[in-house]
């Protein structure tokens, strides 16, 4: 992997770690055939060149009260960088904001919300996200039900 490429190994281990990230080293290397030592290396290059960024559990929004998921589509009134960035610090540090991303369209950012009710929702829409600066239009669309919520990346092994 010395180019960058991902191997068939690194495609086994990226999978099997994506499904369950606690597997300790010597059951992730009998999982994708390899020996305990070589495993282990392969999955520090991995970390060491970011192509496994952490590792984290996985929650249940309605478990911790969670019970609203809405996608809010915004736009600013400048495009220029500095406002663009001014935006973005904003929402990184809004804990509701679970993504956030740069999209192209007819609108500027796509946020991922979670509130725990309607009201905290609208509480948070209307005096957080519309407080942020430059703001010109926002638009809400509420999740009714989450058929393939995010769970993992495609990992294709070289062919």
């Amino acid at each position: 992997m010395s180019d960058g490429a991902i191997t068939k190994t690194d495609s086994r281990i990226l999978s099997a770690l994506q499904t369950e990230g606690r597997l300790t080293n010597q059951d992730l290397a009998e999982r994708v055939g390899m020996a305990t030592s070589p495993c282990w290396r392969r999955v520090r290059h991995l970390e060491e060149t970011g192509v496994i960024q952490g590792y984290r559990a996985v929650l249940d929004r309605r478990q911790l009260g969670l019970g609203v998921l809405a996608f809010v589509r915004i736009r600013i009134d400048s495009h220029s960088e500095a406002e663009a960035r001014t935006f973005e610090e904003g929402v990184k540090r809004l804990d509701n904001v679970v993504a956030c991303y740069s999209i192209a369209g007819d609108a500027d950012f796509l946020l991922q919300i979670v509130a725990d009710d309607l009201d905290s929702y609208a509480d948070f829409a209307m005096n957080v996200i519309r407080r942020l600066p430059r703001i010109k239009e926002m638009q809400t669309t509420f999740v009714l039900k989450e058929i393939k919520p995010f769970t993992a990346l495609p990992v294709k092994a070289p062919a």
